[in-house]
């Protein structure tokens, strides 16, 4: 699937989400070519994701997810989802999706469902950071540095994308400057969703691979643009804390506790405009620097 797609991205994108039934428990979705090669890691975790909450009942949500990427995605053929229905109790359902290309396993995903509860509740505060209005939009950015891009990446960059992202403390991805591990960004989709919760969530999964490596580079001043450095996500887990809606301005909120070993640690908090805490991320990502002069 061209990343550059005619007419409502939002709406080509859940429909890539979506994915094709094609024997019970398996499912099969396209691929999005980002204008990098392979497959978005975004696009496996929201696909996977949706094909587990295929196999739930209606009344179960979402709650934790944990992956792990195996092998780089081929942007150019479609992914298998198969999943495994491994638990179905009174209140939490759980799954375990296996997505292969060309034979062999690229991603897995262990997912846990749960019936709606009551119960304690206590949440993280919302950083004071500014709002989305007045911060400049990615796509705003991107224009701005069209120039220093390779053509064919500049062209899928340029596109109009389904999520509207703003960086509140970006860095320059060509120039950057040593900042402290912590990055903010408000997200959301371009436009009205549909009211199923399911979907906001596997959309949530695909916008969470967004940003989390790249705040782990913050403090060495170095960004995944740069030619000397390998950078890519190696596993990802989510807890979905409460009712999210991806049409409504989110902030992603995220911190890089430790960097060693060609690998970087990032923590991210999601909140609503109104400071409720919906969601927590955890990441790891390779960043391994091969340039010839010690990093």
């Amino acid at each position: 699937m061209d990343a550059c797609v005619q007419g409502n991205v939002l709406e080509e994108l859940l429909k890539l989400l979506k994915l094709e039934k094609i024997e019970e428990n398996i499912f099969r979705g396209q691929s999005q070519d980002l204008g990098f090669g392979n497959v978005f890691g975004g696009q496996v975790l929201g696909q996977a994701l949706s094909a587990a909450s295929q196999t739930v009942p209606a009344d179960r949500r979402a709650h934790s997810l944990h992956a792990y990427f195996m092998r780089p995605g081929d942007a150019t053929k479609p992914i298998v989802y198969n999943v495994d229905c491994i638990r179905d109790g009174r209140s939490f359902t759980t799954r375990r999706v296996v997505a292969v290309q060309k034979g062999r396993a690229i991603f897995n995903l262990a997912a846990s469902f749960q019936v709606d509860e009551s119960g304690f509740e206590h949440q993280d505060e919302m950083p004071e950071v500014p709002g989305p209005e007045g911060i400049e939009r990615e796509i705003d950015r991107a224009r701005r540095l069209a120039d220093k891009l390779p053509p064919g990446l500049r062209e899928m960059i340029l596109c109009r994308k389904p999520i509207e992202i703003r960086h509140v403390n970006p860095v320059d991805p060509f120039k950057p400057e040593i900042q402290p591990p912590a990055k903010y960004v408000w997200f959301k989709a371009i436009d009205k969703m549909p009211d199923d919760p399911a979907t906001h969530q596997y959309l949530l999964a695909y916008a969470s691979d967004f940003n989390l490596v790249a705040t782990t580079l913050y403090p060495h001043g170095y960004t995944f643009w740069q030619p000397e450095m390998q950078v890519a996500s190696l596993d990802h887990a989510m807890w979905i804390h409460r009712e999210i809606r991806m049409d409504e301005w989110l902030l992603y909120a995220m911190e890089s506790p430790s960097a060693c070993k060609a690998r970087g640690l990032a923590i991210g908090r999601i909140f609503t405009r109104d400071g409720k805490l919906v969601a927590t991320v955890a990441q790891e990502g390779l960043i391994r620097y091969r340039g010839t002069t010690a990093p």
